[in-house]
């Protein structure tokens, strides 16, 4: 029943980070539009660059919501502990996607020619529209986030809150440079690859861990839990690590060599209730071992 209980819990989890997904990735195709016409009308590379990051946002909701429908599959034969570290997997191909777009960035910034840059009066109110959408997503999705505990929505949050930085630092260079200081769009361009290669890094620092399994929960507070459950002799061993947002715990403890095979699945089932409770762990795994 529990089982159930929690497979229906995620299933509604599931849908509800894919329904953010899709809210997110709209508003991001309206986002990139705004850019794009302010971009092409006003001869902005900074602005120009902005939509390109803007286009990775579109590419990545789009990929990240095949890869919620993946991560939410059950376990089976090939990946006996479920789908969820694709979903680490699609923070890591982000991360990697902004590297490479980071890296262009600077690079066309640097080799093209300071030209003053042009623009219409709309053009303007255009940009602060976009700063309003991206500053409201990012509050949003970050609520949600937290809400759902999911790491892909924590980091397209942070990605979204990154474009609001990235757009104002673009607002401020485009508008100098029309001023006749057409170097500071330049300027402004690296600024915003330097924003965005930041970003990357700040995505790679989340994701490697989980997918070469670091330790997720330090062995001497698992043990600590572990051994307060009355039967429980000795931790012998602990490790943990992380599968998507989830924490999964292995570990062997040891008993009175006298007692049934019932009261030491009793007392597995009071360490694995324990966990659940104290450390928010959803996977574990204990083998049981006679104290001598």
């Amino acid at each position: 029943m529990r089982s159930l209980i929690h497979d229906n819990i995620d299933s509604d989890r599931e849908r509800q980070v894919r329904r953010v997904i899709v809210i997110e990735g709209l508003a991001n195709v309206a986002v990139l539009s705004l850019k794009l016409v302010v971009g092409l009308s006003t001869g902005s590379l900074a602005v120009l660059g902005d939509a390109l990051h803007s286009l990775s946002d579109v590419a990545n909701n789009a990929v990240a919501w095949i890869v919620v429908r993946i991560s939410a599959q059950p376990p089976d034969r090939h990946h006996p502990y479920g789908h969820r570290k694709f979903e680490t997997l699609a923070v890591f191909v982000l991360a990697t996607l902004l590297t490479v777009l980071g890296i262009e960035l600077a690079l066309g910034a640097l080799r093209r020619e300071a030209d003053p840059t042009i623009g219409d009066r709309w053009t303007l109110p255009l940009m602060a529209g976009v700063l309003v959408i991206n500053v409201a997503l990012a509050i949003w999705e970050g609520a949600w986030a937290r809400r759902l505990r999911s790491d892909i929505l924590g980091a397209d949050a942070r990605h979204t809150f990154a474009d609001v930085l990235t757009t104002t630092v673009v607002i401020v260079g485009w508008q100098v440079s029309a001023r006749g200081y057409p170097w500071i769009d330049t300027v402004c361009a690296i600024l915003v690859a330097g924003l965005v290669l930041a970003l990357a890094f700040g995505l790679f620092r989340r994701a490697i861990p989980i997918l070469v399994d670091s330790i997720a929960i330090e062995p001497e507070a698992v043990g600590n839990v572990a051994r307060a459950v009355p039967g429980v002799r000795r931790v012998k061993a602990v490790r943990s690590r992380s599968i998507g947002s989830s924490t999964a715990i292995d570990m062997i403890v040891t008993v009175d060599p006298g007692i049934t095979a019932a009261e030491a699945h009793a007392i597995t089932e009071g360490i694995e209730e324990s966990l659940r409770l104290g450390l928010s762990v959803d996977d574990v795994t204990i083998h049981v071992e006679p104290d001598g």
